[in-house]
């Protein structure tokens, strides 16, 4: 149901078999390496890192990553991948800022990936980001434009059905972002109930934290 968190332990084995999933993580990394221009000297943290899709994709051009994820089944698997690279530059963070938890600090830049449609309460959430940010740090979220709810299976642990662009501006501006900007950085094809494909549109928005 709409609300229910979803057992994203449960999925975390088979999580990377979805090759969409692995190609939406490239075009959100390289959005965000054409717009906010992460570098050798950025402290990275990775909202909502899943099995880490975008946090190892990013790590080669940054200082370091904390891959932050309110599932263990998760974190679990992109550890794993982590012990088996030899990589030392990267850590995962058990937190769920939901329920109260403080995200680590401070970083230069947070970036967020088809998380933000899973959080009941975006606001929140993004002011606990500006409160890690450096001043002058960067933000770069990428989540769904409106999508009527047809992107996913089922509605279970979807508290937005996407957003609408100017509504996600809104949020940013209220937690202290501004310079804020948008563009298209990925999009997804899926199987229609009828034979045709249906495409969805992934947004990038970026913004720097008010000094």
């Amino acid at each position: 149901m709409a609300g229910e968190k979803r057992d994203f332990d449960g999925a975390a084995a088979t999580w990377d078999e979805n090759p969409g999933r692995i190609q939406m993580a490239q075009d959100v990394a390289r959005a965000i390496r054409e717009t906010v221009k992460p570098g050798p000297a950025d402290n990275v943290l990775d909202f909502g890192c899943g099995t880490g899709l975008l946090s190892l994709s990013l790590l080669p051009s940054v200082r370091s990553v904390v891959a932050v994820d309110s599932s263990e089944g998760m974190l679990g698997v992109l550890g794993a991948k982590i012990a088996a690279q030899h990589l030392a530059n990267i850590r995962t963070h058990l937190a769920d800022v939901g329920k109260g938890d403080q995200l680590p600090g401070p970083v230069d830049l947070v970036v967020s990936s088809m998380t933000f449609h899973h959080l009941e309460n975006p606001g929140p959430v993004l002011a606990e980001m500006a409160r890690v940010l450096r001043p002058g740090g960067r933000i770069a979220i990428a989540d769904l434009d409106s999508d009527e709810g047809k992107f996913h299976e089922s509605p279970e642990g979807v508290f937005h059905n996407g957003f609408d662009r100017c509504t996600m501006q809104k949020y940013l501006e209220s937690a202290g972002f501004g310079g804020i900007r948008n563009r298209t950085a990925a999009i997804a094809r899926k199987p229609g109930p009828s034979g045709g494909t249906r495409i969805f549109t992934v947004f990038l928005m970026t913004a720097t934290k008010k000094a």
